[in-house]
């Protein structure tokens, strides 16, 4: 891999991570328009999800530090009550991540038909957040786990995480501000659960890819995902999230046809 398509891939996971068009089926979409080969090699996929972990934390750094300041109080406050409902809403993902890691890793190998039937899936649920009535509901422990059932099956290539979690929250009745910030919160356990397990097992022992792409896709990553994580809120409170599924079924159509 080279620097420049490096700086595509990034850009592209750090737009797609917080947009609901799910990052995953793009960057498997965009290997292989680039002609990116990575033979097992997850350091790029690894070190760019960490540079969108870093845009995450940056943009809710106000929230995370209250949730901390509150949850060091050890009472069963607010802020502790939703610290643990982000923990909930990590074990269905875990459970995927334990039992069936092998099995959703070999989706990711170029099956661009299968992606495309994963972002029609995407393509769904978003539309179906189109009818979904504005409610003051907040998130209960119910709903974090269902949430998070919804997370799990986003680890499928083509599935958006965003879009899912948020399509989900949504469909619960919760508040739509409410519907983003978990939803941008909740990844961050088993983003940094997954890269810690990745380490430590070796899969970040790169041999295809230099430092240089590593460095800049994390650059671009982190940077653009910045911008889109704060688009994202915005977009989700105006309830344009209809667009998005168009975007999906359109990019998911265009796949089939050319890969027939």
């Amino acid at each position: 891999m080279d620097w420049i398509q490096a700086l595509i891939l990034g850009i592209i996971q750090g737009l797609t991570e917080f947009l609901p068009v799910s990052s995953s089926g793009h960057l498997e979409i965009s290997k292989v328009l680039l002609g990116v080969e990575f033979d097992g090699d997850l350091t790029f996929d690894i070190v760019v999800h960490a540079a969108t972990v870093c845009s995450t934390i940056v943009v809710f750094r106000k929230d995370l530090q209250s949730l901390f300041l509150g949850f060091i109080k050890l009472n069963w406050n607010t802020e502790t009550q939703y610290i643990f409902k982000i923990l909930l809403s990590a074990v269905p993902v875990i459970f995927v991540g334990i039992f069936l890691e092998s099995q959703v890793e070999s989706l990711f190998s170029g099956k661009l038909i299968f992606v495309a039937s994963m972002l029609f899936v995407t393509a769904i649920l978003l539309a179906f957040t189109y009818y979904a009535k504005a409610k003051d509901k907040s998130i209960s422990f119910k709903d974090a786990f269902i949430i998070g059932i919804a997370q799990a099956f986003a680890v499928l290539p083509g599935v958006s995480r965003s879009g899912a979690t948020i399509a989900t929250a949504l469909l619960l009745k919760n508040k739509r501000e409410d519907a983003a910030r978990f939803s941008f919160l909740m990844v961050l356990l088993p983003i940094l659960g997954k890269a810690g397990m990745d380490i430590v097992s070796g899969n970040m022992t790169s041999e295809t890819t230099t430092i240089i792409p590593l460095v800049v896709g994390f650059i671009s990553s982190f940077i653009v995902g910045l911008l889109a994580c704060k688009l994202m809120i915005r977009i989700v409170k105006n309830s344009k999230l209809i667009y998005f599924a168009i975007y999906c079924a359109v990019v998911a159509g265009l796949v089939i046809i050319f890969s027939l």
